[in-house]
């Protein structure tokens, strides 16, 4: 399949960073974004400011405001926070091009239903080709153009594999897969752990807690994905120990810093009141609480992160409880 137009839906830092990637391999990209204003700037300085500030945009990158402006797209992506992808779905839902295929880079689990984004992009295009693309992949390092690797997946192999070959390059290494469901867990709860190493970071725990916390969250996150029906095999590769590793540890991590910040003493309301980005990890935490519930899985990192995020507990106290825990044998 040709891809002659592609639409990134949502200009936030990881929507600009693949804008700006797409176009200089020679892509025609429209960016679009619901904010009219920022928007209106983003057209004039030809630069996001608000969310990849000293990045500028190619020439073919055209952003716009109105969504109708993307609706014949051959190729659309989904980049907006997780709690927007149904809304801005159902805005396209009777316009949307008959043939385009739909790629999720959005990395949540929607609360209530606990639907992955593809689940809901389905729903709302019955009989379009829905595809996910997810690793470790920091939009600042992307827009640098420093390389990176990412997986990309689709129940049907031969698009994931044209998808790869359109969107690939030298610097942007992309696998393909034929399985979705592991990738976008892996994507989505590995936020939730990253809350957690940030949390280790504030506290000032040092490298041998944060190793071992964040070994023992691939274990909860292989746990609980794989009785969410991902792949075992999936969580092991980019989009679950890759992503883990990246966000645990990286400067650029939202997610990291919202822990880090919390263990440093400040609250979540003040600490969310100055985030012009969204942390995904906060909604995913109570969806992932929710799944493993109804699943009855263990997850002792998740139900803490859950207790400090949403019901107002301590992180010292969450901290404590984690520690003291019955020591056992080392399961996978």
């Amino acid at each position: 399949m040709k891809f002659s137009r592609t639409t990134i839906l949502g200009a936030g830092s990881w929507g600009t960073a693949l804008a700006v990637l797409w176009a200089k391999g020679g892509k025609e990209i429209v960016l679009w974004g619901h904010d009219r204003e920022r928007i209106e700037r983003v057209q004039a300085t030809r630069e996001n400011s608000d969310y990849l500030p000293g990045v500028a945009l190619p020439p073919s990158v055209a952003a716009t405001s109105h969504i109708t402006s993307c609706a014949d797209a051959d190729l659309i992506v989904f980049v907006t926070p997780s709690v927007a992808v149904r809304s801005v779905a159902e805005r396209l839902r009777n316009s949307v091009n008959r043939a385009a295929i739909l790629l999720s880079c959005t990395k949540g689990i929607e609360h209530g239903t606990g639907l992955r984004m593809t689940e809901i992009l389905a729903e709302i295009f019955p009989g379009h080709t829905v595809a996910v693309l997810s690793g470790p992949n920091l939009a600042v390092e992307v827009s640098r153009d420093l390389p990176t690797a990412t997986v990309l997946g689709c129940q049907q192999p031969e698009c994931a594999e044209e998808l790869q070959q359109h969107l690939g390059s030298a610097r942007f290494r992309i696998y393909s897969s034929d399985e979705t469901t592991g990738i976008e867990l892996g994507g989505a709860l590995k936020n939730v752990f990253a809350i957690a190493a940030g949390v280790s970071d504030g506290f000032g725990l040092g490298d041998n807690s944060k190793a071992a916390l964040v070994t023992r969250s691939l274990a909860e996150l292989l746990r609980l994905g794989t009785a969410m029906g991902g792949d075992p095999k999936t969580f092991y590769g980019l989009s679950g120990a890759g992503d883990l590793i990246a966000t645990c540890f990286s400067q650029y991590s939202r997610n990291r810093r919202v822990g880090e910040q919390l263990g440093r003493g400040e609250s979540l309301e003040q600490i969310t009141s100055t985030m012009r980005m969204v942390a995904e990890g906060i909604p995913t935490t109570k969806s992932a609480f929710e799944c493993a519930r109804r699943l009855r899985i263990e997850t002792p990192i998740i139900d803490q992160i859950h207790g400090v995020l949403h019901e107002g507990k301590p992180p010292a106290q969450a901290l404590e409880e984690l520690l003291g825990r019955d020591q056992k044998a080392e399961r996978l």
